[in-house]
């Protein structure tokens, strides 16, 4: 599908992410394996002691459990699961398919991730744009993804792909936004018995 077109990013539910995401999930929406792959890329790309970005965060972050950062910033739905991630030094309520402006300072944090959350933005290119502009020159974005999600809440497009056309649609996400380099697909899965895991790396050139 042609992300170019409209319905390339349409959704079964178009009602306010308000309504979906009202209630708290204190849930983990990939298994222990797939979160350990997520924390070992963390451990590798973030910088010990640097400010991250959790974007579309929840009540886990999935963090380096070792590892001490000078700030964590949280950007979700739902305030209550925002308010009982222990990662999190700071957190805002924010729909980002409303209003994908970043409330920072340019070349505010050292990194930033996206976990198993990419494919319910409507304004993916839009959003990655701002997440550059708030990260220092060449400080690494973290996007993981696996085969699950809500279908209701989805975009098309990504129903619509493999995945290894999810990694690609990705990859394009970027290059579209325009500053960012370095762009790198991964496969983390841990193995057959688990949840497979991708990932998108990519260094802020803003």
């Amino acid at each position: 599908m042609d992300i170019s077109l409209p319905r390339a990013f349409a959704r079964f539910d178009e009602s306010p992410d308000e309504y979906f995401y009202q209630m708290p999930r204190f849930v983990t929406h990939i298994d222990d394996a797939a979160i350990a792959a997520v924390t070992q890329l963390y451990r590798e790309c973030f910088p010990s002691h640097g400010a991250i970005l959790d974007l579309m965060s929840s009540w886990v972050s999935h963090l380096p459990p070792e590892a001490e950062y000078c700030r964590v910033a949280g950007i979700g739905m739902n305030q209550a699961e925002l308010q009982a991630n222990a990662r999190l030094t700071e957190y805002s309520v924010q729909n980002l398919n409303e209003s994908p402006q970043l409330a920072f300072e340019d070349n505010t944090f050292d990194g930033a991730a996206i976990c198993v959350s990419i494919q319910y933005l409507k304004c993916p290119v839009e959003v990655l744009r701002e997440v550059s502009r708030v990260l220092h020159s060449g400080a690494p974005l973290v996007i993981t993804f696996s085969n699950r999600y809500f279908p209701t809440k989805a975009i098309a497009v990504w129903q619509s792909l493999d995945d290894a056309g999810h990694a690609q649609l990705v990859e394009r996400y970027l290059t579209e936004a325009g500053n960012w380099n370095e762009i790198m697909q991964l496969d983390r899965s841990p193995g057959p018995a688990s949840d497979p895991l991708w990932a998108v790396v990519a260094r802020s050139a803003a």
